[in-house]
């Protein structure tokens, strides 16, 4: 999960809307994958893990459905759910678990992303139990989160110094208008709901996004 040498690549990370019907959410992913988002992650954050699991089969479908493109598929919070259905890693906030834990249940080839919100401390511990990626945020005011801590782009910047080799998230508020400044700060990834999906026409969204991410 390195960067090498190589000249930096930041990417739209597809974060799902609450609540959709698995109708709603195959085709609202399946507009995003054509507009070449690589990263999707589905959170339902009003969801029991119990109901969630009953999903498992829908969601499959979904996991297919990014592999056929090339894209992974990331689950937020439930562990369970994520290896049930084959999805590609977890995301995990400070109240989901133990990351050290999910690390080895996920073994070395799926991914483990962390919220560390505005904190390098929480960065750093997350790293040091096998975090593919760390996420800060809330970068701008976020309409999904308005109470959401705020991680200023300086934080993107001092973590990416003291970090150089490690996958950046940066989430909160991103909007196509303030995403080339996120990347300018040093984020690898830019965790988008609202202004992904609820643009009417998705792909070409998705596509902006790309383009202005160059």
């Amino acid at each position: 999960m390195s960067h090498g040498s190589t000249k930096r690549i930041c990417q739209l990370y597809a974060i799902t809307p609450d609540d959709l019907t698995p109708e709603v959410l195959l085709r609202h992913i399946s507009q995003a994958l054509k507009g070449n988002v690589r990263w999707v992650q589905y959170r339902n954050k009003r969801i029991q893990p119990d109901a969630a699991m009953q999903h498992a089969n829908e969601l499959r479908q979904v996991v297919k459905q990014c592999h056929a493109t090339g894209a992974r598929l990331i689950v937020n919070d439930h562990l369970e759910l994520a290896l049930a259905i084959g999805a590609d890693g977890v995301h995990m906030g400070e109240t989901d678990g133990d990351l050290a834990d999910a690390r080895a249940a996920l073994g070395p080839s799926r991914i483990l992303g962390a919220s560390c919100y505005n904190s390098l401390d929480c960065a750093e511990r997350a790293i040091a139990a096998g975090a593919d990626y760390i996420a800060f945020g809330a970068l701008f005011p976020s309409a999904t989160k308005p109470q959401a801590r705020h991680a200023p782009l300086s934080l993107i910047q001092t973590a990416r110094q003291r970090w150089p080799n490690q996958l950046i998230c940066g989430i909160g508020g991103i909007t196509l208008d303030n995403a080339p400044l996120a990347k300018e700060a040093g984020a690898d990834l830019l965790a988008v709901i609202s202004d992904l999906f609820s643009a009417e026409d998705i792909c070409a969204r998705a596509l902006a996004y790309e383009a202005a991410l160059v």
